[in-house]
C-alpha cells in the first residue's frame, strides 16, 4: 500500500513537471525574436532640425520581417520651436523606414498646449505624417474636439479631424491643466458645435 501511494505521488510530480516544461517551451516557441532588448533608446537627427527619439521598456526584433515590437513606448519629436511626446502601451516599428504604430492608451502632448488621446496612432517618418482611423479626442485652449480619425501633416502644419466632429468650447484659455492633463470636463457654458 505504501509503495502504491509513493508511485502515485512520484507519477503526479512527473506529470506536473512535464506540463510546466511543455508550457514554457510552447511560450518560447511563440516568440522567435532575433533579439530581445530591455530599456531601448534610439535617437536620430532628421532634416530641418527635427530630432526623433524612441524609448521603450522592451523590444523584440524580427530581422526577417524588418520589424521591432515594442512595449511601453515613448516617442519624442523635437522641431524648432515645438516638442511632441507620444506614449502608448505597445508599438511596432518598421526598421528600414522608422515608421511607428502605437497601440493602447495613446496620448500625444505638444509643448504648445495640445493633448490628443486615441487607441492607435501611426507615424510615417518620411512624410512626417501622423494618422489614425480610431476615435480621437483633442484638448486645446479651452476646446475639446472629438472625431473619428485624424490626419496630421507636420511639414504642412495641418491637422484634420475626420468623421462626425463634436467640439465643446469652455472659455477657459488654458484648456489643458498643468502637467499635460485635460482640464475638468467642461459644462456647455461656452457652447457646443
Amino acid at each position: 500500500m505504501v509503495v502504491a501511494v509513493f508511485v502515485v505521488i512520484v507519477g503526479g510530480v512527473l506529470v506536473t513537471k512535464g506540463r510546466t516544461v511543455r508550457s514554457r517551451s510552447v511560450e518560447q516557441a511563440v516568440s522567435k525574436a532575433d533579439y530581445r532588448i530591455k530599456e531601448v533608446h534610439l535617437r536620430e537627427e532628421a532634416r530641418g532640425g527635427v530630432t526623433w527619439q524612441l524609448d521603450a521598456d522592451q523590444a523584440e526584433t524580427f530581422d526577417q520581417l524588418g520589424k521591432t515590437i515594442l512595449k511601453k513606448v515613448r516617442v519624442t519629436i523635437e522641431e524648432p520651436g515645438r516638442r511632441w511626446v507620444v506614449t502608448g502601451d505597445d508599438g511596432e516599428m518598421t526598421q528600414a523606414s522608422k515608421d511607428v504604430e502605437l497601440r493602447g492608451n495613446v496620448v500625444l502632448i505638444s509643448s504648445d498646449g495640445l493633448r490628443l488621446e486615441t487607441a492607435r496612432l501611426r507615424w510615417d517618418a518620411d512624410d512626417q505624417r501622423a494618422w489614425t482611423d480610431d476615435p480621437v479626442t483633442v484638448y486645446r485652449s479651452g476646446a475639446i474636439v472629438k472625431g473619428q480619425g485624424l490626419d496630421a501633416r507636420v511639414k504642412e502644419q495641418s491637422t484634420e479631424i475626420k468623421g462626425r466632429v463634436r467640439a465643446v468650447f469652455t472659455g477657459d484659455r488654458a484648456g489643458v491643466a498643468s502637467g499635460g492633463t485635460p482640464a475638468a470636463e467642461p459644462t456647455r457654458a461656452g457652447g457646443e458645435r
